[in-house]
């Protein structure tokens, strides 16, 4: 079994700046992806980029690109996202995932889930 644990949530001034981390633990494999999705009150849970473990591609969601960025840390098995200029629309609950997938984006593909940080964003 995989254990992810996110942290880095809070709250921050709109056009402000945070970073989220996950830290993996257990059997955790090089063919995995590792994946962000948040979840706003009323909305389904939407991705938000991923990165491949052992390579360098990533994924972004098309609200997110050119303000948020993925990046990883082999050697801590943590994965990171900076996010920057933060809008109104971003508060959520922040969740990694990660998991051999098919398509990073769709979170039915991922077996192993963080328990969420939660972001908030003040006017």
């Amino acid at each position: 079994q995989v254990q992810l644990v996110e942290s880095g949530g809070g709250v921050v001034q709109a056009g402000g700046s945070l970073r989220l981390s996950c830290a993996a633990s257990g059997r955790t494999s090089s063919s995995y992806a590792v994946g962000w999705f948040r979840q706003a009150p009323g909305k389904e849970r939407e991705f938000v980029a991923a990165v491949t473990w052992s390579g360098s591609t990533t994924y972004y969601a098309d609200s997110v690109k050119g303000r948020f960025t993925i990046s990883r840390d082999n050697a801590k098995n943590t994965v990171y996202l900076q996010m920057n200029s933060l809008k109104p629309e971003d508060p959520a609950v922040y969740y990694c995932a990660a998991d051999k997938v098919v398509k990073v984006a769709d979170p039915g593909e991922y077996d192993y889930w963080g328990q969420g940080t939660q972001v908030t964003v003040s006017s």
